[in-house]
């Protein structure tokens, strides 16, 4: 397989994964009551708009050629005014899920392109629903840790009562940092990685596809 078809079974799912996470914080925002990312021209599906140009492609890149071990980062965030929101509180919870149960749909919707292209014997296909499966549910987990400013860290503050919340919200300016102290620390092999692989065994059992072999062996080379 040629780099460059190796590289678009990589990159297109990875696109969509964060444009779709991304747009659908600020839709579901949208609809209770903050419309900022649509007056922005967020709500698009143009991948180009949500490009962070450090965190999308530099410090991946950095990662990647640096052999750190795990390769990490991030979509220009939706600006979402919370204060707008009907039920700021409460609504903050809908608005954080909203990325993360996109990214779990998206995965199911791979597993389908999977599927249909194993049976129409269709390997470039199979591989890129492969990746997007990955991809997605790497998304999801990752942006459901419990540190602020990712999703996790919001569905946390929602949940908190005010003093507590307003008291870890303050970990905030701080959340990258922690975050990726914790990544060397082994999060991503010891928490995020064992949590990914029960959902590719669960999704194998459940559509009869060999998920984790395609996965874990045919596009991340482990074994």
């Amino acid at each position: 397989m040629t780099d460059i078809q190796t590289l678009l079974i990589w990159v297109i799912p990875v696109l969509f994964a964060i444009t779709v996470h991304e747009t659908a914080h600020g839709w579901v925002a949208s609809k209770l009551g903050d419309h900022t990312a649509r007056m922005m021209g967020r709500l698009t599906l143009n991948p180009i708009k949500h490009i962070d140009p450090v965190g999308t492609i530099l410090v991946p890149a950095l990662l990647y050629l640096s052999s750190a071990g795990f390769i990490f980062g991030w979509a220009k965030p939706v600006p979402i005014n919370f204060s707008a929101l009907r039920s700021p509180k409460k609504d903050m919870l809908w608005v954080a899920l909203a990325g993360p149960g996109v990214n779990l749909l998206m995965a199911i919707g791979w597993l389908i392109i999977v599927a249909i292209a194993n049976t129409l014997n269709i390997p470039f296909l199979v591989l890129m629903g492969g990746a997007g499966i990955f991809v997605n549910l790497l998304l999801a987990i990752f942006n459901l840790l419990p540190i602020p400013p990712l999703d996790g860290g919001r569905v946390i503050s929602s949940l908190l009562p005010g003093k507590l919340s307003y008291q870890y919200d303050q970990l905030e300016p701080y959340g990258l940092f922690i975050l990726v102290g914790l990544l060397f620390l082994g999060v991503f092999q010891n928490i995020i990685w064992p949590i990914i692989y029960s959902l590719l065994v669960g999704l194998s059992n459940l559509s009869d596809l060999n998920l984790v072999n395609l996965i874990v062996v045919d596009l991340l080379g482990l074994t």
